[in-house]
């Protein structure tokens, strides 16, 4: 049995030009190359390997920025009282960030803090939305340094906010000291407070963020890439695989469409909670 197996392995490895399998051709060099990490780390378009540099990703991040703030100052200087379908959808997505995230989160602290936060929620939205657009392609915040920006913009004013209003040792003792505990319990709760509060908390916020985007990045270039695959390289009846491939990529595209939007949200909200949490007075 051992032998007649070689056999046919050997059968099909080779043909009367000795050329390769299909097995062979479709993973070789030359055959189907599946997405990886290298994708979120493009070469230098300019200041390679200064602190400057300047790749395709910081190219998506600015013309995303860009599109954010000519969106906004177009509608601005042209809005009505009764507004077209532009200007609707923007005052809905205003309305959006005061109705449902910050107003039933914050009550009487959403004035002054609705600007920031509907910043936070717009600017993740533009930022991750990049990640379906036509010769963008990439999520702006799929590689980690943006989101650690975002996160520690959140994280500064959770601890500036709460240190203002309780001064440090009060704010400390808020957080880190839970009222109501018997105080040997002390000796494993702090710790495990202190890691939530400096360490846990604007941690999770960026690699939520991050995480979610690759994954949505590399799962629409697999699809897209085996649809090209399939269509310009398979051989015979592997042909029509590119058809299944590609409804595949259409809905995973409407799908990272949704986790964007779901992700400004979910990001926005925790910003909003953790801001409610540093003004408190207990825990």
């Amino acid at each position: 049995m051992g032998n007649l197996l070689a056999a046919v392995v050997s059968a099909e490895a080779t043909d009367s030009g000795g050329s390769k399998s299909y097995i062979e051709r479709m993973f070789s060099s030359d055959g189907f190359h599946a997405p990886s990490i290298t994708d979120f780390f493009p070469p230098a378009i300019f200041g390679d390997g200064t602190i400057f540099e300047f790749n395709r990703i910081m190219m998506v991040r600015v013309i995303a920025a860009l599109m954010l703030i000519a969106l906004f100052w177009f509608v601005a200087n042209r809005a009505k009282v009764v507004p077209g379908r532009l200007q609707g959808a923007l005052e809905f997505m205003l309305d959006f960030v005061k109705d449902q995230i910050v107003e039933p989160v914050m009550g009487a602290e959403t004035k002054r803090f609705l600007p920031i936060l509907t910043t936070i929620f717009l600017a993740i939205t533009f930022f991750n939305i990049t990640g379906v657009i036509p010769f963008l392609n990439i999520a702006s915040t799929s590689l980690i340094g943006l989101p650690i920006i975002m996160a520690l913009w959140v994280y500064v004013l959770y601890l500036a906010y709460g240190v203002k209003k309780h001064g440090l040792g009060g704010y400390l003792k808020n957080n880190l000291f839970p009222p109501g505990v018997p105080k040997a319990i002390y000796l494993l709760l702090t710790p495990i407070e202190i890691l939530q509060v400096f360490i846990l908390r604007p941690a999770t916020l960026a690699l939520r963020l991050a995480a979610n985007m690759i994954a949505g990045h590399l799962l629409l270039v697999l699809c897209f890439s085996a649809t090209q695959y399939f269509f310009f390289a398979a051989a015979g009846a592997m042909k029509s695989m590119a058809a299944v491939t590609f409804a595949a990529g259409f809905a995973f595209t409407l799908f990272e469409i949704f986790v964007a939007l779901l992700q400004a949200y979910v990001f926005t909200m925790l910003a909003a909670v953790y801001l409610n949490m540093a003004l408190e007075e207990e825990h």
